[in-house]
């Protein structure tokens, strides 16, 4: 199939650091490339791919100190894919909502992931206004505060099988917390899930600029105050396996309805348990007692700290394996693809003008 990925601008693909959306998006174009598809990435330009890139803006925005508003570089990109919509079988937008209005031309070979959080007042609103385009969750619980829309199927996040190496054998005795400090994160529970466990907490997390006051003032104070917690910063990919592979678990101590949580199945590729927070899409990623401990309390979850030696590491990351692989996301998202209404009307039809083979790319 001739595929394009439309990515947010402010990370480039794979992100430098933190960057959740982006780095999914990597994953996916580079596993469709090796799946064999055609793909054009449209992406900031400092973006490495194996497929086409098409560079919207010369770095990614949140790393150029002269962007104040990502809005016109959007606008651009929006304008880029329009031009070139036609050479497309499929086209999937990772942009939230600006690109909606916009496709009503093509939307039969459109396909939406929606990458945050879905319960804000006026997303409601929104959605209603747009009930025909094709969207993915990707949770269960993610869909839970949407109106009726055109759901077109849940597709959980994957990664690389080898991207993140297990460690099988041991660790270190410590927890890890990767992510961001902020409220919905709940660093604070971390902090005192360790110190209760009597365990070291080594906390991996960048801090933006909305939620420095956050840290300042609730945060700082607490690893300050407990010898057992050291702020290492923000870490990148090369360092994620080191770090989550030789920590006894992930806390994840979530206050929010969290419409996946990354980190949760890097932590399990690297064969490390998850001990997380029942909240959001939770229950749907952690297999309670084989990948990690499902918890509803601080209490609970310095109980399960204290049992994370009955878990066997090596089904920790058979977990992984078994259901969170990129080969296994983008062998979804193709399927899907081929789903779309438009995908053997409309795409057939501009194959045949552009003079080439009208039938889909059939690639296993």
């Amino acid at each position: 199939m001739k595929i394009a990925q439309i990515a947010p601008l402010a990370e480039s693909v794979p992100p430098k650091f933190y960057g959740g959306t982006e780095r999914i998006v990597s994953y996916l174009t580079e596993e469709l490339v090796r799946q064999g598809h055609d793909v054009t990435l449209f992406a900031s330009g400092d973006s490495q791919t194996a497929a086409e890139l098409v560079p919207i803006t010369g770095m990614a925005l949140r790393l150029d100190p002269h962007v104040v508003d990502p809005i016109p570089y959007h606008m651009i990109l929006l304008e880029e894919v329009r031009r070139r919509a036609d050479e497309f079988d499929a086209l999937h937008f990772h942009i939230d909502l600006l690109h909606l209005p916009m496709v009503q031309d093509f939307i039969g070979r459109t396909v939406t992931t929606l990458h945050g959080r879905l319960d804000l007042p006026d997303l409601r609103a929104f959605y209603r206004a747009f009930p025909h385009h094709s969207l993915v969750s990707i949770s269960d619980h993610q869909r839970l505060p949407m109106p009726p829309v055109n759901w077109a199927g849940t597709i959980y996040h994957g990664l690389p099988a080898d991207i993140l190496r297990p460690n099988r054998s041991g660790n270190e005795g410590y927890l890890a917390f990767l992510g961001r400090i902020s409220p919905e994160k709940r660093p604070d529970r971390a902090i005192r899930i360790a110190a209760r466990s009597g365990m070291p907490l080594r906390i991996a997390a960048k801090i933006d600029a909305v939620d420095r006051l956050y840290w300042e003032q609730e945060i700082a104070p607490l690893v300050d105050h407990y010898p057992n917690v050291t702020y290492i910063g923000e870490i990148n990919e090369q360092q994620k396996a080191d770090f989550l592979g030789r920590a006894s678990a992930l806390i994840f101590p979530i206050d929010w309805p969290e419409p996946f949580g990354l980190v949760m199945i890097e932590a399990m590729a690297c064969a490390t348990p998850v001990v997380a927070f029942r909240c959001g899409s939770v229950p749907e990623v952690i297999d309670h007692g084989v990948s990690g401990f499902i918890v509803d309390s601080e209490d609970q979850a310095v109980e399960a700290v204290a049992q994370l030696p009955g878990l066997d590491r090596s089904a920790v990351r058979g977990a992984f394996d078994a259901r969170f692989t990129a080969s296994r996301m983008a062998h979804d998202y193709v399927e899907l693809y081929r789903s779309l209404p438009g995908a053997r009307t409309d795409a057939a039809r501009l194959r045949r003008e552009r003079g080439e083979e009208a039938e889909l790319q059939i690639v296993a």
